[in-house]
């Protein structure tokens, strides 16, 4: 229960960072919230968490997060992640993280394809 709190408490921080700094989002701000609404709320905080953890860190992911991204769509997927690492403290691994991004959806594809 512990562990599941403080994924809940980091999801919490996250988004927090996240819409603090939506003013400096490259979409244009309608857009914004309408790719944050659309997007984000597509997929479960555990694998919100997990994305983040494996494009940013070195988690694992599961089937069912896989599924949950994939059902999010490339396009939400992109523009989350390019848009966590255009961050000051982030941008010099930026081509990294894209990299990953990258490789994980073409992981997670495979996965839905499969099952």
């Amino acid at each position: 229960m512990t562990s599941y709190t403080s994924q809940l408490t980091t999801l919490f921080v996250v988004v927090v960072l996240v819409c603090a700094l939506v003013p400096a989002f490259s979409v244009v701000e309608g857009e914004t919230k309408t790719l944050w609404d659309t997007c984000f709320l597509k997929i479960t905080p555990k694998s919100a968490l997990d994305i983040i953890g494996i494009v940013f860190g070195n988690r694992t992911i599961t089937d069912v997060c896989c599924h949950d991204l994939v059902g999010e769509g490339k396009v939400c997927h992109d523009v989350l992640i390019k848009y966590i690492s255009d961050r000051p403290h982030l941008v010099a691994n930026e081509t990294q993280y894209l990299k990953k991004r990258d490789d994980l959806w073409t992981h997670c594809v495979s996965v839905t394809k499969t099952a």
